[in-house]
């Protein structure tokens, strides 16, 4: 198999066999077509044909597809004369247009690594496999961060016999990760949903496993997602403004279980509603206090009508996992509340933040006023899985910046574990090859009046370097657990604002705690005045997009 990274191996047999095609859709987006129709032909002999979909632009894609195919026999390209609003449709034209074997797909602003073709082709006919499904890497840009898909499904090579086994699959929800034997599809009837429907790829997915494939899967990157959550059009699925997104979203995860469960694959279907509590529910909650009352109101009842479908057996598994934990509360209420509190439980890992209150018999309960959102199983929950909430506040200065942390006790749970210590690190945003910075304190002995262990450790922001860190903490109990956590930044006088310090190494150092989406502390670092003015020049520049 070749590697992805490696040039593919040439030769006549090679050659002769060609059993792959590859569909390119895009449109108007001349800034990146060329680079994603290369990275296809770039896989070498394995690849029959290109066939590129120009779904109706406007902006001389189409003429740029021309002059490519011009000089390489390999690409066709195929114009619509009408945009169709999605995804979906141009997909099936290319599909529609194939005539290899096997075909796997490309958006125009995404590339393939070198030898993704031949990485899921090898596997695909050494497992007898109709889907070969292999890692996909989020890159966002510009910063070039990479971010691995679903990892957890792509730890090793293996053969799903039947997607039953393996239930985790419906997380894996793109289609561009993916080689398909083309007759597979056709017998089966999978298309895409045609025209403006976002999300296609969740109902695509879903019409595969109901179908029942074998899967051989590849722990090797075969595609890579561009992030440019600051291009001027951004994509339909992280365009998450207006409640539209939202019901799409819905929509299509309906959808997907209802196919599920009509070919009779109750466990992919049980495991596709589990899917949606534990990623889009909680993911759309972290964003939720961001959006104006009109929108917070809408998404509120839409997602209440949504979750009235589950019935007693989606709930019946983890009731305290931080998604279904946030359904119920979001369920038993007929308007928003708690907003602060269900974004910090949304996060991961899960942080969930007092009040602890306690129904009259003792049993733990959401709060007071919400007492039919019970907590009793968190008495039982293990306590590595436990939603555990640390208060962070980084006080900067000049010689000595101090961390101070305080953990918050959980109904007994966290006496019952007993804390000792807490590994501190700092974790940089932009360059994951830079060694994390690392320090340990140890909790106090026993809690606070106020029911918490606090630590307290230096932190050298000069040392850290330029860009964005995040606060990463592992608790050691003296059970033996440990537990790895993110901390609620805490807001006070003084402590989330810009600050200048003078510093010996650089002269100057701009230093900006500030909480993320989902509450956690981190921290922008800009050592020296040019750092300083970049800064300030990237605010600027996100003050002026936002407008």
């Amino acid at each position: 198999m070749t590697a992805p990274g490696r040039e593919p191996a040439h030769g006549p047999e090679a050659a002769a066999a060609a059993p792959v095609s590859i569909v390119v859709i895009g449109h108007d987006d001349t800034a990146h077509l060329a680079e994603a129709v290369r990275s296809a032909l770039a896989q070498g002999p394995a690849v029959r044909e290109v066939v590129a979909v120009d779904d109706g632009s406007t902006d001389g894609s189409a003429e740029l597809l021309t002059r490519l195919a011009a000089g390489e026999p390999r690409l066709t390209v195929v114009r619509r004369p009408v945009n169709s609003g999605g995804c979906g449709t141009p997909r099936n034209t290319g599909m529609d247009a194939v005539t290899s074997p096997y075909l796997m797909f490309l958006d125009s602003d995404d590339v393939l690594p070198l030898g993704a073709v031949d990485a899921l082709l090898t596997a695909a006919n050494a497992g007898r496999a109709e889907v070969a499904s292999g890692l996909c890497v989020r890159r966002e840009l510009p910063s070039g961060r990479e971010r691995p898909w679903q990892a957890a499904l792509y730890r090793a090579p293996s053969v799903v016999t039947h997607p039953a086994r393996r239930p985790r699959l419906v997380h894996d929800t793109l289609c561009v990760n993916k080689l398909y034997r083309t007759d597979f599809l056709r017998e089966h009837g999978i298309r895409f949903p045609e025209g403006r429907f976002l999300y296609e790829d969740f109902v695509f997915t879903a019409r595969v496993l109901a179908a029942g494939p074998r899967i051989a899967l590849v722990p090797h990157p075969v595609y890579v997602w561009h992030v440019r959550r600051s291009a001027d059009r951004l994509s339909l699925s992280l365009d998450r403004a207006g409640i539209a997104n939202w019901l799409a979203r819905t929509a299509a995860c309906a959808l997907a279980y209802d196919i599920l469960l009509g070919a009779g694959q109750k466990e992919l279907a049980r495991a596709a509603r589990a899917k949606f509590l534990d990623h889009e529910l909680r993911m759309y909650a972290r964003e939720l206090e961001l959006h104006d009352e009109p929108y917070r109101r809408a998404w509120w009842a839409h997602t209440r009508a949504y979750l009235a479908r589950y019935d007693a057996a989606d709930w019946e598994a983890d009731p305290t996992a931080p998604g279904r934990l946030l359904a119920r509360v979001v369920l038993e209420s007929p308007t928003p509340r708690d907003l602060p509190r269900l974004k910090e439980l949304a996060a991961r890992p899960a942080r969930l933040r007092p009040p602890y209150a306690r129904a009259p018999g003792g049993t733990p309960i959401w709060s007071d006023d919400l007492p039919q959102v019970s907590l009793a199983r968190l008495l039982i929950r293990p306590t590595r899985l436990l939603p555990l909430a640390m208060d962070a506040e980084l006080h900067p200065r000049a010689r000595a910046s101090r961390l101070r942390l305080r953990l918050h006790e959980l109904y007994g749970r966290v006496a019952q574990a007993g804390p000792e210590e807490v590994e501190v690190e700092w974790r940089s945003r932009e360059n994951e090859a830079a060694a994390p910075h690392r320090t340990t304190a140890a909790f106090s002995p026993s809690p606070s009046s106020d029911g918490t262990w606090s630590a307290e450790v230096p932190v050298e922001p000069a040392a850290l370097g330029a860009g964005t860190w995040d606060l990463r903490l592992l608790v050691r109990f003296a059970d033996g657990t440990r537990r790895a956590l993110t901390a609620h930044a805490v807001e006070g006088p003084g402590l989330l604002r810009r600050r200048v310090l003078p510093s010996a190494r650089h002269g100057v150092l701009l230093l900006q705690p500030y909480a993320t989406h989902s509450g956690a502390l981190a921290l922008r670092v800009a050592p020296g005045l040019r750092g300083a003015m970049t800064v300030v020049r990237g605010r600027l520049r996100r003050l002026l997009h936002w407008r």
